[in-house]
């Protein structure tokens, strides 16, 4: 983890935050065409005991419902208090994106791949700069909460780097049942925080569009047990215990759809599988055609697509191929 500092006055946004206060700053970003301001408010809570300062992120695509309600549920239920040190939520970050359940920004740039950004870059490109450099920099330790993309179901899962192996231990702490290795992707928010030497766990689970009460569950579990980790959840609340400890999944395949079709899923998120075993059956609208879809390999079902509709060659079903810790 980085070097966690004691700070007497966090810095932020311009605005000095004093211990044991809470404060909401609205962090400026743009106009809309009719120059009204658009804003994110930036949510603080600070102990008056010195500590780490946490920054919780959602809605970094604006459609990806889960993750903000995760924060949501967080800030609800007073979570974000801390015993010690800081808190800094922030639901929605793709405020546009949000407005319009779209995953993008106005000038149809993915924000996660374009961190760090730059001072006179695109609208999405600009955002990603100030935050990086105006709001990252007082953050020990990030939580980011992400969806699966269009009508991809991902289940509750953690992504790290492999090569972070301080990351590794600290998923299994969030300890989502899955957690994930991977590569950090090029102008993606993690890859950032990782060349800025900040710990990051990315939380996905559910599907853009949707929101999941048992996704956002496990989110708010695994961010206490966190908290719980960094000495910063208040006395008050009672830690919840998991049932199984997360599986550390390095390796995994896509199955991808043999036929055109309406598809039919019978297996639920999550599920182990074997090698064989029927997932789903792709028919055509007319009663004339109907093609059985089994389990290229043994493993969980991480992730399934929940279109009704799909196109040879999209992906279907993700099925861990190695799991390292079973």
């Amino acid at each position: 983890m980085a070097k966690i500092e004691e700070k007497n006055i966090l810095k932020i946004l311009g605005n000095e935050v004093l211990p044991g206060t809470s404060t909401t700053i609205n962090f400026n970003i743009a106009k809309l065409y009719t120059s009204t301001k658009v804003e994110i408010p930036v949510i603080i809570e600070r102990s008056k005991e010195p500590g780490p300062t946490l920054l919780i992120t959602a809605g970094i695509h604006g459609d990806e419902i889960n993750g903000v309600e995760v924060v949501r549920q967080i800030i609800a239920k007073k979570i974000n208090k801390p015993a010690k040190g800081s808190v800094i939520c922030i639901p929605v970050l793709n405020v546009f994106g949000f407005l319009n359940m779209d995953r993008f920004f106005p000038d149809g740039r993915d924000l996660n791949r374009v961190f760090p950004g730059t001072k006179n870059g695109s609208l999405a490109s600009r955002f990603a700069y100030q935050f990086i450099n105006e709001i990252l920099p007082v953050a020990d330790f990030c939580l980011d909460f992400h969806t699966g993309g269009a009508s991809r179901f991902n289940a509750p899962h953690i992504r790290v780097d492999p090569k972070n192996k301080r990351l590794v231990e600290l998923a299994k702490v969030f300890n989502a049942p899955f957690t994930l290795l991977s590569k950090n992707l090029e102008g993606s928010y993690r890859a950032t925080c990782s060349k800025k030497g900040k710990d990051i766990l990315l939380f996905e689970g559910g599907k853009s569009q949707s929101s999941s009460k048992e996704i956002a569950i496990g989110g708010v579990h695994g961010t206490m047990r966190i908290l719980n980790h960094l000495e910063m959840l208040d006395k008050d609340f009672i830690l919840p215990v998991p049932d199984s400890n997360s599986l550390l999944v390095k390796k995994s395949i896509w199955m991808r759809a043999k036929y055109s079709g309406l598809l039919h899923i019978k297996i639920p998120i999550s599920k182990h599988v074997e090698k064989g075993e029927i997932l789903a059956t792709i028919t055509d609208p007319y009663g004339k055609m109907r093609h059985v879809v089994k389990a290229s390999n043994e493993g969980y079902v991480i992730n399934v697509n929940e279109a009704p509709i799909v196109y040879k060659g999209d992906a279907i079903f993700r099925i861990t191929k190695e799991i390292v810790n079973e």
